[in-house]
C-alpha cells in the first residue's frame, strides 16, 4: 500500500529563491503543454502526445526565450507535463462517463498568483535523505526538515508544496505492509450532527470542537484589516499571509481532531457503519457553515481509509434510511420530526434519545446490509 508522509521543511532564503524558480518554470511548462493541445484542437490537428511535448520542452530549453528552463531540475519539468497529462485524461474520464464522481473539468491555465505551488521529485532526480537528516534536492541544495517519525521505506518520489500560508512541506510517497488490528467483536454504528460531532450506538457521544466558530472573531479581524490594504502594496501581501494563517490553523486543528476521533474508532470496533451523508447538498442549505466547519467528508473519508488499511469493515446505511424516526427497540417508524425534537416517545413505551437511536438504527441496518448475501437492500430487521 503506498502511503503519504508529509514533513514540515525550513528552507534558507537562498533555497527559497531556488525553490520559487523551480513553481515558476513548472507552472509554464504546464500552460506550455496546455497551449499547445488546445491550439491542436482549435487548427483541428492531431492532439499531440505525451513525447512530442517531451521532444518540444528539449528544443525550447535551447532556445533564448526558454534558456532560463535549464536552471532547475529536468525531472520538475517532465513532472509538470505529467500533471497535465493527468488532467486530460481525468477530463476525458469524466466526459466519457469512465470515472466516478463529479464531473471534472477541462484543464485550466496555472497563475504565477496562485498562493499554493508544488514541484515533484522521483527517483530519477535523485533526491536523498542525508545523513543529518536533511533532504537533499538537485539544484536548490540540503533543505532542513522537521521529523516527526522515522519512514518506513525509502520514498518513491518527494512533493515539495509552498502554501497560502508561506509554509513549505515535503510529501513523501512510500510503500507500507500494515498489519491488521487484533480482531474484537465490537461493531459500532456512528450519528453525525452539528450540536454533537457524533454519537456512537454504544452510548459514546464526541462534542464538536467548532474551530471555525471558535477562530471566527480572530479571522473577521484579520479579513477586516486585509480589506483596508491598498492593492498591490507590501502591507496587503503581509496581511493576506496572515489571514492565511489563521485559516491554516483552523485546518490543522480540525486535520488532527479528525485523524484522533477515527483512529479511535477503527481501533476499538471491528466494523463501522456510517450514514451515506450528502455533504455537498447540506453545504448549500442555511447550515451551510456549522456543515463545513464539522468536517463530516473528511472524517469520514479517514473512517473509511484507516478501516480498510487495518482490517476492519466499513459500511454505509442509505442516505434516506429513516434512522431518526424508527424506533430501535420495535421497529415502528413514526414519522419526520422537526430538528428542535431531541427526545421522542414510542407507543410501545420506549423514550429514546433522537441522536443514539439514529446511530441503533444505523448499526442494525449496516448489520443487516452486510449479512445480505445477494447484495440487494433488505428491511431493518424488527
Amino acid at each position: 500500500m503506498q502511503l503519504r508522509y508529509q514533513f514540515r521543511l525550513y528552507p534558507t532564503v537562498g533555497q527559497q529563491v531556488a525553490l520559487a524558480r523551480a513553481f515558476g518554470c513548472a507552472r509554464v511548462v504546464f500552460n506550455d503543454a496546455i497551449a499547445t493541445r488546445e491550439a491542436a484542437r482549435r487548427d483541428g490537428l492531431p492532439y499531440p502526445t505525451d513525447a512530442e511535448l517531451s521532444k518540444a520542452l528539449t528544443v525550447a530549453k535551447k532556445t533564448p526565450e526558454r534558456a532560463w528552463l535549464s536552471e532547475v531540475s529536468s525531472v520538475v519539468l517532465q513532472q509538470a507535463l505529467a500533471d497535465a497529462n493527468t488532467a486530460y485524461r481525468n477530463f476525458f474520464a469524466s466526459v466519457t462517463g469512465k470515472r466516478r464522481g463529479r464531473k471534472v473539468g477541462a484543464p485550466r491555465f496555472r497563475s504565477r498568483r496562485d498562493h499554493r505551488q508544488s514541484i515533484r521529485f522521483t527517483r530519477n532526480a535523485k533526491f536523498a535523505v542525508t545523513a543529518g537528516g536533511k533532504l537533499r534536492l538537485p539544484k536548490i541544495g540540503e533543505v532542513t526538515v522537521r521529523w516527526s517519525r522515522d519512514l518506513p521505506s525509502d520514498p518513491s518520489s518527494v512533493t515539495v508544496v509552498k502554501d497560502a500560508a508561506g509554509r513549505y512541506f515535503a510529501s513523501f510517497v512510500v510503500e507500507t505492509v500494515d498489519e491488521p488490528l487484533p480482531a474484537t467483536d465490537a461493531e459500532v454504528g456512528i450519528d453525525l450532527g452539528l450540536t454533537t460531532f457524533a454519537v456512537l450506538s454504544n452510548g459514546k457521544t464526541v462534542t464538536s470542537p467548532k474551530f471555525f466558530r471558535q477562530a471566527e472573531r480572530r479571522l473577521r479581524k484579520a479579513q477586516k484589516n486585509l480589506s483596508r490594504k491598498e492593492k498591490g502594496s507590501k502591507n496587503r501581501a503581509k496581511a493576506r499571509v496572515k489571514v492565511a494563517r489563521a485559516h491554516a490553523r483552523v485546518r490543522d486543528a480540525r486535520l488532527d481532531f479528525a485523524h484522533k476521533q477515527s483512529t479511535t474508532i477503527v481501533r476499538e470496533n471491528q466494523a463501522v457503519y456510517v450514514e451515506d451523508l450528502c455533504v455537498t447538498g447540506l453545504a448549500r442549505t442555511r447550515l451551510a457553515k456549522s456543515v463545513h466547519d464539522a468536517g463530516w467528508g473528511q472524517f469520514l473519508r479517514l473512517v473509511e481509509e484507516k478501516a480498510t488499511r487495518y482490517g476492519r469493515t466499513f459500511g454505509t446505511v442509505d442516505r434516506f434510511f429513516p434512522s431518526s424516526q424508527t424506533c430501535s427497540t420495535c421497529g415502528r417508524v413514526d414519522g419526520k420530526k422537526p430538528l428542535h425534537v431531541r427526545t421522542w416517545a414510542c407507543p410501545c413505551g420506549a423514550v429514546h434519545d433522537r441522536d443514539l437511536n439514529a446511530a441503533i438504527n444505523i448499526l442494525a441496518a449496516g448489520r443487516a446490509e452486510r449479512r445480505n448475501a445477494c447484495g440487494e437492500t433488505v428491511s431493518l430487521p424488527a
